[in-house]
């Protein structure tokens, strides 16, 4: 596909089953990517497929299922193209996670729809915040949440790779993807 007709395909989300083909493939090629930026950035080389089997192990995405999350999957025209989850964190927030667009995708608009997406759903769980956390490498991921209005938060968590957290109240209005 050209650049100029990956950027023509429309995107849509819609909320879909983690435990199905799709998630899964999703899922694995999310952690791919940022397990493999976190082992270049301080090993100086890609994870290994031992140490992806053991992460998918350990960080599981049971809980991006009702009632204790949703589970969203993007396509960009037909195709499983990017992924976001939510978590229930208590009756008002809710925690965002797992958001990832393919690479060959990026700059296309997919992490804004992502992220309105994933404010809706947040609201039809009937949260009134969200808070996240992220790497402070992943600069794109950053910048894409300021962008949409996210602020650095305190800590609501202890995860291991968390180095910064962000949150935003979301009101009652929807957000528009950009």
């Amino acid at each position: 596909m050209t650049s100029t007709a990956a950027r023509s395909q429309t995107w849509t989300v819609t909320p879909a089953d983690v435990g199905s083909p799709e998630a899964a493939v999703l899922l694995r090629d999310y952690f791919i990517d940022v397990s493999d930026r976190y082992f270049q950035l301080h090993l100086g080389r890609p994870s290994t497929p031992t140490e992806i089997e053991e992460g998918l192990a350990a960080h599981p995405s049971d809980d991006l299922a009702p009632p204790t999350g949703v589970f969203l999957l993007a396509r960009h025209g037909d195709e499983p193209a990017g992924c976001a989850g939510l978590s229930v964190l208590d009756p008002r927030t809710v925690e965002l996670t797992r958001m990832f667009v393919r690479h060959a995708l990026r700059g296309t608009g997919g992490g804004s729809r992502l992220l309105a997406a994933a404010e809706e759903a947040a609201r039809g769980l009937g949260a009134e915040r969200i808070v996240l956390d992220t790497r402070l490498d992943l600069v794109e991921a950053r910048a894409l949440y300021v962008r949409h209005g996210y602020a650095e938060v305190p800590a609501h968590n202890d995860h291991r790779y968390a180095e910064i957290w962000y949150g935003k109240e979301l009101g009652s209005t929807p957000a528009s993807p950009r």
